[in-house]
C-alpha cells in the first residue's frame, strides 16, 4: 500500500509521527481493479427449532443474494460446542472459522428470546477469532442484521448483534429488518409471505451487496490506521534492534 501524503501540519502535532502520519486519499479508494467473482455472503442465524423462523427468514436471505448475483454459504450451527468448551480444531468450530474467512460480507439473523440475541446466536459470534496471527477475519467485512420476534416489533437483538459488528470491525449497514409476529409470516411451504416485512428483507439484502461491492477491494485501504502502523513499526524496530536473538 503506498504511502500517501504526509500532512504539512504533522510539524504543529508534537505527538504525532509524520512518517507514518497520512492524509485520506481519494485516489487509493480506486487504485484497486475490482474483483469479477461473486461477492462471497456467509449467513449466520440463531435457532435450532425444527421449525426456525431465524433460518427460515436466513434462507430467504440467501435466496434474494443469490438472485442478486451472491454465492451464499449458510452455517448450521446444530453441534456447535460452547465457547471454551472444546479446541478451537473442533469440526463445526473449524467450519465456522474456515467459512469467515472465505466471507467478503455476512448476514446474522437472531430471534429475540428475553430481550436478547439468542446464546445459539452469540456463542456463533464468541467462536469468531478476533484475529489469527497476523489477520483479522471480520475486520472490513460487510455485515447486515435481522431479527424475528415472537410478539410485537423489536430491535433489542439487533442493536444488540451491531455492537458486536462495531467491536469486530465490521462494516454494518444502515439498514436492518425486523420482523414481528414472525409465525404469521410464513406459508405452509416455509416461505415467506408477500408483506412490508418482506420488501425490508429486500431493501437489506440489495444494501448488504451494495456495500459490499463498493468495499470488498479496498477494505484495506479503508481500515489501514495510524495507531497499527505505529505500533507496527515499533514492533519492527525493536526486532530489528534486539541484542540477541
Amino acid at each position: 500500500m503506498g504511502r500517501g501524503v504526509v500532512s504539512d501540519l504533522a510539524g504543529d502535532l508534537p505527538n504525532i509521527d509524520a512518517g507514518l502520519f497520512r492524509i485520506p486519499n481519494p485516489a487509493q479508494l480506486c487504485a484497486t481493479p475490482a474483483s469479477t467473482h461473486p461477492p462471497r455472503i456467509l449467513l449466520l442465524y440463531g435457532s435450532l427449532r425444527a421449525r426456525s423462523f431465524s433460518r427460515l427468514m436466513t434462507e430467504e436471505a440467501a435466496r434474494l443474494l443469490r438472485a442478486m448475483g451472491a454465492e451464499t454459504r449458510i452455517f448450521n450451527p446444530s453441534g456447535l460446542p460452547l465457547p471454551d468448551d472444546a479446541p478451537d480444531t473442533h469440526p463445526k468450530v473449524a467450519e465456522l472459522r474456515e467459512l469467515t474467512q472465505w466471507a467478503e460480507g455476512m448476514v446474522w439473523c437472531s430471534p429475540e428470546r428475553h430481550g436478547a440475541m439468542t446464546g445459539i446466536m452469540k456463542a456463533q459470534i464468541d467462536w469468531i477469532p478476533l484475529s489469527v496471527g497476523a489477520v483479522r477475519p471480520t475486520q472490513g467485512k460487510t455485515l447486515a442484521l435481522m431479527q424475528v420476534c415472537g410478539g410485537s416489533q423489536s430491535f433489542n437483538a439487533v442493536n444488540q448483534m451491531r455492537v458486536l459488528g462495531r467491536w469486530m470491525r465490521m462494516l454494518t449497514i444502515p439498514n436492518q429488518s425486523s420482523v414481528a409476529k414472525a409465525f404469521l409470516e410464513f406459508d405452509e411451504h416455509d416461505r415467506m409471505k408477500p408483506s412490508a416485512y418482506y420488501d425490508r428483507v429486500v431493501d437489506v439484502m440489495e444494501e448488504l451487496l451494495k456495500f459490499t461491492l463498493l468495499t470488498r477491494d479496498i477494505a484495506p485501504y479503508l481500515v489501514d490506521r495510524y495507531s497499527e502502523r505505529k505500533e507496527s513499526a515499533e514492533a519492527l524496530s525493536q526486532r530489528v534492534n534486539q541484542r540477541s536473538i
